[in-house]
């Protein structure tokens, strides 16, 4: 029963440390004392260390099964991996005035970037690991990690998106929103929004970087293989 207590306790305090700061006020003390890019350079270090104590405790924890794995749950991550990785790399620090991780200044409404694709990348490509992570780990454990991880990771879209749209003057909204999408690709689908060139070279570079990184690392930091 320990270690479902202290996964109760890592999970709680990953989950606190994305609601307190703002809730309490930490936040904004924070941007003033460190500035914007030290606050996410903190924030980042602090989220990623309670994220592998979670991982760690749910790989300690006693084995539950759920369901069994198949061999097309392996394709599927490593299909859906590199889908996350993007749009993670491309979505944080870009000009993006309507998801957390992007930044205001530098934002052309006429040639939106990420945000043409999705206005909110980075919960996408959250939702895309922890929901591609399910699928291959159907024990007790995975499930209490990557389960959570998901419904946060879309149910935090519309409460972002409401936060944004409250933020500024509802003929902004429409004005910077004219080209852009919540559901991935839907501006382009609907024929709103039109790639203007092509990626980026260093966020492209960023991003094969990380997938070739994490791939190499995953079988001596988690233990196994992500390979099908």
């Amino acid at each position: 029963m320990t270690i479902w207590i202290e996964f109760a306790l890592a999970m709680g305090l990953f989950l606190l440390s994305h609601r307190i700061p703002a809730a309490l006020g930490v936040k904004g003390r924070l941007l003033a004392l460190l500035g914007a890019r030290g606050y996410a350079v903190v924030f980042s270090a602090v989220s990623l260390l309670l994220l592998g104590w979670l991982i760690a405790v749910a790989a300690r924890a006693p084995f539950v099964p759920l369901w069994d794995q198949q061999l097309w749950h392996r394709w599927a991550v490593n299909l859906m991996m590199p889908a996350a990785i993007a749009l993670a790399v491309f979505g944080i620090g870009a000009p993006n005035p309507f998801a957390f991780e992007g930044r205001a200044t530098g934002f052309d409404p006429a040639r939106p970037g990420i945000a043409g694709l999705t206005r909110q990348p980075l919960l996408w490509a959250l939702a895309l690991w922890a929901g591609a992570h399910l699928l291959p780990n159907g024990d007790l454990a995975h499930v209490l990690l990557f389960g959570p991880f998901l419904v946060l990771a879309l149910a935090g879209m519309p409460v972002v998106e409401r936060r944004r749209r409250r933020s500024m003057a509802e003929a902004d909204w429409r004005r910077l929103t004219a080209q852009t999408g919540l559901v991935p690709f839907a501006a382009l689908a609907t024929g709103r929004w039109r790639p203007c060139g092509g990626p980026s070279p260093l966020r492209l570079a960023g991003t094969v970087l990380v997938w070739a990184g994490l791939l190499h690392l995953h079988m001596p930091v988690i233990g196994l293989s992500p390979l099908p």
